[in-house]
Protein backbone atom coordinates (compact mmCIF):
# COMPACT_ATOMS: atom_id res chain seq x y z
CA UNK A 1 0.00 0.00 0.00
CA UNK A 2 1.47 3.36 -1.00
CA UNK A 3 1.91 6.28 1.38
CA UNK A 4 -0.69 9.03 1.15
CA UNK A 5 0.42 12.31 -0.39
CA UNK A 6 0.80 14.22 2.88
CA UNK A 7 0.10 17.83 1.97
CA UNK A 8 -2.98 18.05 4.19
CA UNK A 9 -3.52 18.17 7.94
CA UNK A 10 -2.78 14.79 9.50
CA UNK A 11 -6.25 14.81 11.10
CA UNK A 12 -7.72 14.12 7.65
CA UNK A 13 -5.48 11.09 7.19
CA UNK A 14 -6.28 9.81 10.68
CA UNK A 15 -10.01 10.32 10.15
CA UNK A 16 -9.91 8.45 6.83
CA UNK A 17 -8.00 5.54 8.37
CA UNK A 18 -10.53 5.26 11.23
CA UNK A 19 -13.43 5.46 8.75
CA UNK A 20 -11.94 2.67 6.66
CA UNK A 21 -10.95 0.40 9.58
CA UNK A 22 -14.04 1.19 11.70
CA UNK A 23 -11.81 1.15 14.78
CA UNK A 24 -9.10 3.18 16.48
CA UNK A 25 -6.77 0.20 16.84
CA UNK A 26 -7.21 -0.87 13.23
CA UNK A 27 -6.44 2.66 12.04
CA UNK A 28 -3.37 2.81 14.30
CA UNK A 29 -2.02 -0.41 12.76
CA UNK A 30 -2.51 0.96 9.25
CA UNK A 31 -0.85 4.25 10.11
CA UNK A 32 1.88 2.60 12.23
CA UNK A 33 1.25 4.94 15.15
CA UNK A 34 -0.03 4.55 18.70
CA UNK A 35 -3.78 4.13 19.24
CA UNK A 36 -3.70 7.06 21.68
CA UNK A 37 -2.38 9.33 18.90
CA UNK A 38 -5.22 8.34 16.60
CA UNK A 39 -7.83 8.77 19.32
CA UNK A 40 -6.42 12.20 20.20
CA UNK A 41 -6.62 13.35 16.57
CA UNK A 42 -10.25 12.22 16.26
CA UNK A 43 -11.24 13.88 19.56
CA UNK A 44 -9.51 17.12 18.52
CA UNK A 45 -11.26 17.04 15.17
CA UNK A 46 -14.64 16.49 16.83
CA UNK A 47 -13.95 19.38 19.20
CA UNK A 48 -12.94 21.65 16.34
CA UNK A 49 -16.05 20.82 14.33
CA UNK A 50 -18.32 20.86 17.38
CA UNK A 51 -19.93 17.50 16.65
CA UNK A 52 -19.39 13.76 17.05
CA UNK A 53 -18.03 12.08 13.92
CA UNK A 54 -18.32 8.47 15.11
CA UNK A 55 -20.75 6.48 17.21
CA UNK A 56 -18.84 4.23 19.62
CA UNK A 57 -20.52 0.80 19.35
CA UNK A 58 -19.56 -2.59 20.84
CA UNK A 59 -18.65 -3.88 17.36
CA UNK A 60 -16.57 -0.84 16.39
CA UNK A 61 -17.02 2.73 15.22
CA UNK A 62 -19.76 3.92 12.89
CA UNK A 63 -19.93 7.27 11.13
CA UNK A 64 -22.55 9.69 12.37
CA UNK A 65 -24.50 11.87 9.92
CA UNK A 66 -21.84 14.57 10.41
CA UNK A 67 -19.14 11.95 9.90
CA UNK A 68 -20.71 10.89 6.59
CA UNK A 69 -20.59 14.51 5.37
CA UNK A 70 -16.94 14.86 6.38
CA UNK A 71 -16.09 11.47 4.84
CA UNK A 72 -17.43 12.63 1.46
CA UNK A 73 -15.16 15.69 1.61
CA UNK A 74 -12.11 13.79 2.86
CA UNK A 75 -12.40 11.11 0.17
CA UNK A 76 -12.47 13.77 -2.54
CA UNK A 77 -9.55 15.65 -1.00
CA UNK A 78 -7.34 12.55 -0.71
CA UNK A 79 -8.13 11.33 -4.22
CA UNK A 80 -7.33 14.78 -5.59
CA UNK A 81 -4.06 14.65 -3.64
CA UNK A 82 -3.19 11.31 -5.26
CA UNK A 83 -3.85 12.76 -8.69
CA UNK A 84 -1.65 15.76 -7.88
CA UNK A 85 1.15 13.47 -6.76
CA UNK A 86 0.97 11.37 -9.92
CA UNK A 87 0.91 14.52 -12.07
CA UNK A 88 4.04 15.81 -10.31
CA UNK A 89 5.70 12.40 -10.77
CA UNK A 90 4.85 12.46 -14.48
CA UNK A 91 6.29 15.96 -14.77
CA UNK A 92 9.50 14.69 -13.19
CA UNK A 93 9.65 11.79 -15.64
CA UNK A 94 8.58 9.24 -13.03
CA UNK A 95 5.74 6.76 -13.46
CA UNK A 96 4.66 5.93 -9.95
CA UNK A 97 1.44 5.70 -8.02
CA UNK A 98 -0.95 3.25 -6.44
CA UNK A 99 -4.19 1.76 -7.77
CA UNK A 100 -6.92 0.03 -5.77
CA UNK A 101 -9.41 -2.06 -7.72
CA UNK A 102 -12.43 -3.98 -6.41
CA UNK A 103 -13.45 -6.89 -8.58
CA UNK A 104 -14.71 -10.47 -8.80
CA UNK A 105 -12.93 -13.79 -8.41
CA UNK A 106 -13.45 -14.79 -12.04
CA UNK A 107 -11.96 -11.57 -13.39
CA UNK A 108 -8.74 -12.37 -11.53
CA UNK A 109 -8.16 -15.40 -13.75
CA UNK A 110 -7.20 -13.50 -16.90
CA UNK A 111 -8.30 -9.89 -17.42
CA UNK A 112 -6.95 -8.31 -14.22
CA UNK A 113 -3.61 -10.22 -14.26
CA UNK A 114 -3.18 -9.35 -17.96
CA UNK A 115 -3.80 -5.67 -17.22
CA UNK A 116 -1.25 -5.71 -14.38
CA UNK A 117 1.28 -7.44 -16.64
CA UNK A 118 0.82 -4.80 -19.36
CA UNK A 119 1.22 -2.06 -16.75
CA UNK A 120 4.52 -3.61 -15.67
CA UNK A 121 5.75 -4.09 -19.22
CA UNK A 122 5.28 -0.38 -19.82
CA UNK A 123 8.12 0.20 -17.38
CA UNK A 124 6.04 1.73 -14.62
CA UNK A 125 6.68 1.61 -10.89
CA UNK A 126 2.97 1.63 -10.12
CA UNK A 127 1.63 -0.66 -7.40
CA UNK A 128 -1.78 -2.32 -7.57
CA UNK A 129 -4.06 -3.51 -4.77
CA UNK A 130 -6.79 -5.97 -5.76
CA UNK A 131 -9.78 -6.59 -3.49
CA UNK A 132 -11.96 -9.59 -4.42
CA UNK A 133 -15.53 -9.22 -3.18
CA UNK A 134 -19.16 -10.04 -4.05
CA UNK A 135 -20.77 -8.04 -6.86
CA UNK A 136 -23.10 -6.17 -4.49
CA UNK A 137 -20.17 -4.81 -2.44
CA UNK A 138 -18.13 -3.45 -5.35
CA UNK A 139 -20.21 -0.29 -6.07
CA UNK A 140 -20.12 0.65 -2.37
CA UNK A 141 -16.33 0.20 -2.23
CA UNK A 142 -15.87 2.55 -5.19
CA UNK A 143 -18.42 5.12 -3.99
CA UNK A 144 -16.84 5.19 -0.51
CA UNK A 145 -13.39 5.80 -1.97
CA UNK A 146 -11.97 2.47 -0.79
CA UNK A 147 -11.24 1.53 -4.42
CA UNK A 148 -10.35 3.73 -7.39
CA UNK A 149 -11.98 1.32 -9.83
CA UNK A 150 -14.66 -1.36 -9.73
CA UNK A 151 -14.89 -4.13 -12.35
CA UNK A 152 -18.04 -6.24 -12.16
CA UNK A 153 -21.03 -7.70 -13.98
CA UNK A 154 -24.55 -6.26 -14.06
CA UNK A 155 -24.04 -3.24 -11.80
CA UNK A 156 -27.19 -1.15 -11.58
CA UNK A 157 -26.91 2.58 -12.36
CA UNK A 158 -26.08 4.79 -9.37
CA UNK A 159 -25.78 8.56 -9.11
CA UNK A 160 -22.43 8.26 -7.29
CA UNK A 161 -20.82 5.98 -9.88
CA UNK A 162 -19.43 6.77 -13.33
CA UNK A 163 -19.35 3.98 -15.90
CA UNK A 164 -16.00 4.23 -17.69
CA UNK A 165 -16.55 1.29 -20.04
CA UNK A 166 -18.86 -1.66 -20.58
CA UNK A 167 -19.07 -4.74 -22.78
CA UNK A 168 -21.71 -7.40 -23.28
CA UNK A 169 -20.52 -10.99 -22.99
CA UNK A 170 -22.34 -14.19 -23.90
CA UNK A 171 -23.62 -16.44 -21.14
CA UNK A 172 -23.12 -20.06 -21.99
CA UNK A 173 -23.39 -23.63 -20.83
CA UNK A 174 -20.06 -24.98 -19.55
CA UNK A 175 -19.57 -28.70 -20.09
CA UNK A 176 -16.78 -31.25 -20.23
CA UNK A 177 -15.11 -31.51 -23.63
CA UNK A 178 -16.08 -35.20 -23.84
CA UNK A 179 -19.77 -34.48 -23.19
CA UNK A 180 -22.16 -35.05 -26.13
CA UNK A 181 -23.43 -31.51 -25.47
CA UNK A 182 -19.99 -30.14 -26.41
CA UNK A 183 -20.74 -30.81 -30.08
CA UNK A 184 -23.67 -28.39 -30.08
CA UNK A 185 -23.22 -24.91 -31.61
CA UNK A 186 -25.79 -23.41 -29.23
CA UNK A 187 -28.13 -24.50 -26.45
CA UNK A 188 -31.32 -23.35 -24.80
CA UNK A 189 -32.25 -23.95 -21.17
CA UNK A 190 -34.70 -26.62 -22.28
CA UNK A 191 -31.74 -28.55 -23.70
CA UNK A 192 -30.30 -28.63 -20.18
CA UNK A 193 -33.41 -29.92 -18.41
CA UNK A 194 -32.15 -33.50 -18.04
CA UNK A 195 -28.82 -32.54 -16.52
CA UNK A 196 -27.56 -31.77 -13.05
CA UNK A 197 -27.37 -27.98 -12.81
CA UNK A 198 -24.61 -26.10 -11.00
CA UNK A 199 -25.86 -22.56 -10.47
CA UNK A 200 -24.14 -19.46 -9.12
CA UNK A 201 -25.20 -18.16 -5.71
CA UNK A 202 -26.58 -14.69 -5.07
CA UNK A 203 -23.06 -13.20 -4.87
CA UNK A 204 -22.95 -13.62 -8.67
CA UNK A 205 -24.70 -10.94 -10.71
CA UNK A 206 -26.13 -13.38 -13.27
CA UNK A 207 -27.81 -15.55 -10.61
CA UNK A 208 -31.04 -13.54 -10.81
CA UNK A 209 -30.83 -13.48 -14.60
CA UNK A 210 -30.51 -17.27 -14.84
CA UNK A 211 -33.20 -18.06 -12.27
CA UNK A 212 -35.62 -15.72 -14.05
CA UNK A 213 -34.88 -17.32 -17.43
CA UNK A 214 -35.19 -20.83 -15.98
CA UNK A 215 -38.59 -19.94 -14.59
CA UNK A 216 -39.76 -18.41 -17.87
CA UNK A 217 -38.60 -21.49 -19.76
CA UNK A 218 -40.44 -23.74 -17.31
CA UNK A 219 -37.23 -25.72 -16.84
CA UNK A 220 -36.91 -27.33 -13.46
CA UNK A 221 -33.83 -29.44 -14.05
CA UNK A 222 -32.07 -30.97 -11.06
CA UNK A 223 -30.29 -28.16 -9.32
CA UNK A 224 -27.50 -29.94 -7.53
CA UNK A 225 -25.26 -27.16 -6.20
CA UNK A 226 -25.57 -23.46 -5.40
CA UNK A 227 -21.94 -22.41 -5.75
CA UNK A 228 -20.52 -19.17 -4.37
CA UNK A 229 -17.23 -19.55 -6.23
CA UNK A 230 -16.40 -19.71 -9.92
CA UNK A 231 -13.49 -21.99 -9.05
CA UNK A 232 -15.89 -24.41 -7.38
CA UNK A 233 -18.30 -24.30 -10.33
CA UNK A 234 -15.65 -25.13 -12.90
CA UNK A 235 -14.09 -27.83 -10.70
CA UNK A 236 -17.48 -29.49 -10.31
CA UNK A 237 -17.90 -29.51 -14.09
CA UNK A 238 -14.35 -30.84 -14.55
CA UNK A 239 -15.19 -33.66 -12.12
CA UNK A 240 -18.25 -34.63 -14.14
CA UNK A 241 -20.74 -33.58 -11.45
CA UNK A 242 -22.94 -31.48 -13.74
CA UNK A 243 -23.10 -28.52 -16.09
CA UNK A 244 -22.85 -24.85 -15.22
CA UNK A 245 -23.70 -21.43 -16.66
CA UNK A 246 -21.32 -18.47 -16.97
CA UNK A 247 -19.51 -16.25 -19.43
CA UNK A 248 -16.06 -17.27 -20.66
CA UNK A 249 -14.55 -15.01 -17.98
CA UNK A 250 -12.82 -17.08 -15.31
CA UNK A 251 -12.49 -20.26 -17.37
CA UNK A 252 -10.07 -18.98 -20.02
CA UNK A 253 -7.31 -21.50 -19.23
CA UNK A 254 -9.67 -24.49 -19.27
CA UNK A 255 -11.09 -23.39 -22.62
CA UNK A 256 -7.62 -22.89 -24.14
CA UNK A 257 -6.47 -26.33 -23.01
CA UNK A 258 -9.69 -27.95 -24.26
CA UNK A 259 -10.77 -29.37 -20.92
CA UNK A 260 -14.02 -27.40 -20.92
CA UNK A 261 -16.32 -26.16 -23.66
CA UNK A 262 -18.45 -23.01 -23.50
CA UNK A 263 -21.64 -23.30 -25.58
CA UNK A 264 -23.59 -20.08 -26.23
CA UNK A 265 -26.92 -20.01 -24.36
CA UNK A 266 -29.99 -18.73 -26.18
CA UNK A 267 -33.56 -17.90 -25.18
CA UNK A 268 -35.27 -18.83 -28.41
CA UNK A 269 -33.18 -17.04 -31.06
CA UNK A 270 -31.97 -14.37 -28.64
CA UNK A 271 -28.54 -14.76 -27.01
CA UNK A 272 -28.40 -14.36 -23.23
CA UNK A 273 -25.72 -11.82 -22.40
CA UNK A 274 -24.30 -10.17 -19.28
CA UNK A 275 -22.81 -6.66 -19.05
CA UNK A 276 -19.31 -6.28 -17.66
CA UNK A 277 -18.62 -2.71 -16.54
CA UNK A 278 -15.70 -0.65 -15.27
CA UNK A 279 -16.68 2.00 -12.71
CA UNK A 280 -15.17 4.93 -10.82
CA UNK A 281 -16.45 7.35 -8.21
CA UNK A 282 -18.39 10.14 -9.89
CA UNK A 283 -17.04 13.63 -9.41
CA UNK A 284 -13.57 12.59 -8.24
CA UNK A 285 -10.42 13.35 -10.20
CA UNK A 286 -8.52 10.15 -10.96
CA UNK A 287 -4.74 9.88 -10.59
CA UNK A 288 -2.79 9.39 -13.82
CA UNK A 289 -1.88 5.82 -12.78
CA UNK A 290 -5.56 4.97 -12.35
CA UNK A 291 -6.40 6.45 -15.75
CA UNK A 292 -3.65 4.38 -17.37
CA UNK A 293 -4.87 1.18 -15.72
CA UNK A 294 -8.48 1.94 -16.65
CA UNK A 295 -7.44 2.38 -20.29
CA UNK A 296 -5.65 -0.98 -20.25
CA UNK A 297 -8.67 -2.72 -18.72
CA UNK A 298 -10.97 -1.06 -21.26
CA UNK A 299 -8.84 -2.39 -24.11
CA UNK A 300 -8.84 -5.93 -22.72
CA UNK A 301 -12.60 -5.80 -22.18
CA UNK A 302 -13.11 -4.67 -25.79
CA UNK A 303 -10.93 -7.54 -27.04
CA UNK A 304 -13.02 -10.05 -25.05
CA UNK A 305 -16.25 -8.60 -26.41
CA UNK A 306 -14.98 -8.66 -30.00
CA UNK A 307 -14.06 -12.34 -29.76
CA UNK A 308 -17.35 -13.08 -28.01
CA UNK A 309 -19.37 -11.28 -30.68
CA UNK A 310 -17.56 -13.17 -33.45
CA UNK A 311 -18.50 -16.50 -31.86
CA UNK A 312 -22.08 -15.30 -31.38
CA UNK A 313 -22.37 -14.25 -35.03
CA UNK A 314 -21.01 -17.61 -36.16
CA UNK A 315 -23.72 -19.38 -34.15
CA UNK A 316 -26.45 -17.08 -35.53
CA UNK A 317 -25.38 -17.78 -39.11
CA UNK A 318 -25.50 -21.52 -38.48
CA UNK A 319 -29.00 -21.07 -37.09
Amino acid sequence: MSTRFRIHDSAILYFDAVRSAASIRGAARRLNVASSAVNRQILNLETELGTRLFDRLPGGLRLTAAGEILAEHVTTVLQDAERTRSALDALAGLRTGHIEIATLEGLCQDIVPSAIKILGLQGSRITVGVDVMPTADIPDAVAAGNAHLGLAFEVRPRADLQKLASVRLQLGVVVLAKSPMARQAALTLRDCSDHQLILPRANFANREQLISTLSESDVRGRMLVDAGSITLMKQLVLNGVGISFMTRIGIEDELKTGRLVHIPLFAGRKPIVSELGLYARRGSARPIAVEAFANILTGLMATSEKADRARRNTVSKRG
